[in-house]
């Protein structure tokens, strides 16, 4: 019975994953309500659909104005709120990623020990702290996150997640805390016999992360190639140096290092059209305390400068890390 149950879940979360992201962040009594994202390169990291929020009258999370935000009452609130929030595990905030997505989640050797790091991560522990609880990550399968959000085995989810109007039909997600474009990744020696993605038509090959924005987004814009999905990104770069794939679509970015980590193997040919918001971290629906909670610690970090820090230093970390 339970795994019946177990499996109605998944394949119910597999749809909604598969369009998109989380429902629309209800901002917190005073927190300032984000404006509209400034016009950035585009999106992000996980499969979007092409519905509008007034096709499913959600709300799409925006990200911060630091113009119209104070930042003492958002340091009230998020006092006040933290008093509100429970937690799966007292004294901990679980948090569910997948750390194969450099800089926003990967692995590192620090002096010998494995550790999981990146700029999602640096938020994470930012909305820890703010709690005054200690973080503990999980690194599971991006595909699974929202189930595991859902079944209450995480409290949060945060893994380059977009909002879109499906996700935000399945679970909650905060206000915005980073804006990026979406791209196509390819390798070097075949820079002169593709112009753009438009090239990419019957006897090509095109891979994207499993339940990604990106694996949606590459079977819109190259539907007469063939596709190939995979849960992790270095299996999708490896793929592509080993000519499995002719082009992998994936986060600005992420294939920034790589190519930058492999500039005699790998190129970026073309950014992707793709109208989207950005990032937002994903909570279980309907849990508004910690919703609240975690749109002022956003708030916080993006119009007090230390998102922009966290992204900074990942970068550093990624440009080392990335072997490709």
């Amino acid at each position: 019975m339970m795994k019946k149950l177990m499996s109605v879940l998944l394949a119910g979360l597999m749809v909604a994953a598969m369009t998109a992201c989380g429902s629309s962040p209800a901002p917190s009594s005073t927190a300032p309500a984000p404006s509209t994202p400034a016009s950035s390169d585009a999106p992000s990291s996980q499969p979007e659909s092409s519905s509008t929020p007034a096709e499913t009258n959600v709300v799409m999370p925006t990200y911060p104005d630091a113009a119209t935000v104070d930042l003492a009452k958002v340091d009230a609130e998020i006092k006040e709120l933290a008093a509100k929030v429970k937690t799966i595990n007292e004294g901990k905030l679980v948090l569910g990623t997948s750390a194969d997505y450099s800089p926003y989640e990967f692995h590192i050797l620090d002096n010998g020990v494995d550790k999981i790091v990146g700029f999602d991560i640096s938020l994470a522990q930012a909305i820890a702290d703010e709690l005054g609880v200690e973080l503990e990550i999980r690194d599971i399968p991006f595909d699974s996150i929202l189930m595991e959000l859902n079944m209450g085995s995480v409290d949060i989810g945060i893994a380059g997640f977009t909002p879109t109007p499906a996700r935000l039909e399945a679970i909650d997600m905060s206000h915005l805390y980073e804006l990026q474009s979406q791209s196509m990744l390819i390798r070097k020696e075949d820079l002169g016999k593709y112009k753009d993605y438009n090239d990419f038509g019957a006897g090509t090959s095109v891979g994207a992360q499993t339940s990604s924005i990106q694996e949606e987004l590459a079977m819109a814009v190259t539907p007469n190639a063939a596709h190939t999905s995979i849960q992790d990104i270095p299996s999708l770069v490896t793929d592509l140096n080993g000519k499995k794939v002719d082009g992998v679509v994936m986060e600005t970015a992420v294939a920034e290092g790589y190519a930058k980590a492999q500039p005699d193997k790998l190129a970026i040919l073309c950014e992707i059209p793709y109208d989207s918001n950005g990032k937002g971290v994903a909570i279980k629906k309907g849990n508004q305390d910690l919703l609240n909670f975690v749109n002022a610690v956003v708030t916080k970090v993006v119009c007090n400068g230390d998102m922009a820090k966290f992204i900074e230093d990942a970068n550093a970390l990624a440009d080392q890390s990335i072997n490709g």
